[in-house]
């Protein structure tokens, strides 16, 4: 539990430190490498165009990374009812949830919350994703993965440039790293441009990761389970896919797609309003 508990805060911190390396990369390195003649550039040039959407997609990696945290299940753990004598530990089995909450709903160790339609914990956000964070933890992992997948396009053609390598090969991506190692103690490589050589496969690896999650995720979604459901064996009402998409995702779908927005409000919450 100590180990666990010292994950939870040194993954934020690692990921926070990727994305600000991410950006100086490639605001200071990539782009600028991209201006052959600063005076004939034209408003609409390449480089100006892939500034805009590496600022397009961290601004949304990173708003829906601040919306999974701040959706925190802490306040619906104040909400719900626990029960006349109910101790934390009645809560640490879900499937001994008391009557009055809904389906799937834990109490986390790490977090000290309660959490509805539990799916898991996530160690990069230091918090647990349930039923009013999912949309924007998906937002989230879609977006990374689609900055990694930029960044890592970008600085492939930083590197050819540099190195004066192709990468027409498949298989060029997969030597770069053992024949840079060897350059590198040779004293032919520069440790700025192995570093970035690094930062390439640290890319590639956190964007597959992320597309994984991301697509494992929705794939829950369309059946109508969480993670935490498949793990203890829960069974789950069968209900349309289109509905299962649409209480994750509410009505205002598409403009998540564009920019952070709160996620909808969970099914518990409505009920009280009514």
């Amino acid at each position: 539990m100590l180990v666990l508990r010292l994950l939870n805060v040194v993954a934020p911190a690692y990921f926070l430190c990727i994305s600000l390396v991410t950006f100086v990369l490639q605001i200071f390195v990539f782009i600028p490498s991209m201006f052959r003649d600063p005076s004939t550039t034209p408003l609409f040039s390449p480089a100006l165009l892939h500034g805009a959407l590496f600022l397009f997609l961290s601004a949304n990696a990173l708003g829906n990374y601040v919306l999974v945290i701040q959706s925190s299940p802490e306040d619906l753990g104040k909400d719900l009812n626990l029960g006349k004598g109910a101790e934390v530990a009645d809560w640490l089995d879900g499937s001994r949830s008391p009557g009055s909450a809904l389906p799937s709903t834990h109490f986390c160790r790490l977090c000290a919350r309660v959490t509805q339609r539990h799916d898991h914990h996530c160690f990069f956000t230091g918090n647990c994703i349930g039923s009013r964070n999912m949309r924007n933890f998906i937002m989230f992992c879609l977006y990374t993965s689609l900055a990694c997948l930029d960044s890592l396009v970008a600085g492939m053609a930083y590197i050819s440039a540099t190195l004066s390598m192709s990468f027409a090969d498949p298989l060029a991506f997969l030597t770069l790293l053992p024949h840079s190692i060897s350059q590198f103690f040779s004293g032919a490589l520069l440790s700025s441009e192995m570093f970035v050589i690094l930062m390439l496969y640290l890319w590639l690896g956190i964007g597959l990761a992320c597309a994984g999650f991301c697509c494992h995720q929705l794939l829950l979604i369309l059946r109508g389970q969480t993670r935490y459901q498949v793990r203890k064996g829960m069974a789950v009402r069968a209900r349309p896919w289109r509905e299962n998409l649409r209480e994750v995702f509410g009505k205002k779908w598409l403009l998540g797609l564009v920019i952070p927005v709160q996620s909808v409000e969970s099914n518990h919450r409505r009920q009280k309003e009514k």
